[in-house]
């Protein structure tokens, strides 16, 4: 099989969860006895310039006939072009992590292109929704296979819950600006926050953050860190006490779920996938959600948990009983597989 991925997809600089996520599933396949070919697609992607077009063109016109061509929904999307028209010559299956038609792309373009396919793969219920709902694809053609998780040890937590963390790189889709006027709110209070993510996708934007957090005296308690990956994330976990993720929008949220691998708690917007990737227990939700884009809300809830030692001890417990229900890499690499065999008829395997 060819799975044509983002160029860099293993770069530590451009850390993402689609780059993990891609990463991590070819791995996967490999081991369950896939032959897994990796090509590159270099460019401006969702937002492709001739030269990258014509490269794509160039790439999968390479594949033999009736070959399996997975392609990552950054490049699919925007490609079709390339793709529809290939289509009926490969096996085209689509790796959707984030819908982008009618955001990043022509709605038409990415519908088109996902209607050619034989199979679509999503990494969240809330994302097959979404493309089935606004492409009306036949239903048994989209599948789901979420993002596993690696397990980690368990995060101590400190007395006082005032250790946050926020994780993803610093740009406004993200809402770190949020977040600082939410911590702004809970100045008078214990706390510290380290933001974990890369400093490049918009210098304007964190150039700006640090201004902010410098004029509202807050710079001496929030700590960027710049991208963290494997154990070094792993150890920012582990000596958290509560996950921040103030998103205005997610598909998932992959570091939701390695957050709760620690047994730490979650603070997030209730968007997109983010209730299916936090997930509930026996003792209720493991963390507290708010809606997208209020930092007020945001506020209240980081108040909640800083005053509450009550809360604090609740949504520990449901981190803790959420960290053992949560499904590995191998998991995530079976589903892709089955998705795969269907669609290929069992090309691929070695």
């Amino acid at each position: 099989m060819h799975v044509v991925v983002p160029d860099g997809i293993d770069d530590p600089a451009r850390p993402s969860g689609g780059n993990r996520y891609d990463r991590r599933t070819c791995d996967g396949l490999r081991a369950l006895g896939w032959d897994v070919r990796e090509l590159a697609a270099a460019g401006p992607w969702p937002r492709p310039d001739p030269a990258a077009l014509s490269r794509l063109a160039r790439t999968v016109g390479a594949a033999p006939d009736g070959a399996l061509v997975v392609v990552d929904g950054l490049i699919a999307s925007a490609a079709a072009a390339v793709l529809v028209p290939e289509a009926g010559r490969v096996r085209l299956v689509v790796l959707v992590h984030m819908p982008l038609g009618g955001v990043a792309v022509a709605a038409e373009a990415e519908g088109a292109v996902l209607a050619a396919a034989r199979a679509v793969v999503t990494t969240s219920a809330w994302t097959r929704d979404g493309l089935l709902d606004r492409h009306r694809l036949p239903p048994d053609r989209v599948q789901v296979a979420r993002p596993g998780v690696d397990p980690d040890d368990e995060a101590p937590g400190t007395p006082g819950g005032g250790r946050l963390l926020c994780v993803g790189a610093v740009a406004p889709h993200k809402g770190h600006d949020l977040l600082l006027e939410a911590l702004r709110g809970v100045v008078e209070l214990s706390w510290s926050c380290t933001v974990v993510g890369a400093l490049d996708v918009d210098p304007p934007f964190v150039e700006q953050f640090r201004r902010t957090a410098d004029g509202s005296g807050l710079a001496d308690r929030i700590r960027l860190t710049g991208p963290r990956r494997g154990e070094e994330l792993r150890r920012e976990y582990r000596a958290a006490d509560l996950l921040v993720l103030p998103s205005r929008l997610e598909s998932y949220g992959m570091v939701l779920t390695e957050a709760l691998a620690a047994g730490v708690p979650v603070l997030a917007s209730d968007v997109g996938g983010v209730r299916e990737a936090v997930g509930r227990t026996g003792a209720g939700i493991p963390g507290l959600l708010v809606p997208a884009g209020d930092p007020v809300a945001l506020g209240g809830a980081l108040r909640r948990w800083l005053c509450d030692a009550g809360l604090r001890a609740r949504l520990r417990r449901a981190a803790r009983e959420r960290r053992r229900s949560l499904e590995g890499w191998d998991a995530t690499a079976r589903r892709v597989a089955a998705v795969l065999t269907a669609a290929g008829d069992g090309a691929g395997r070695s």
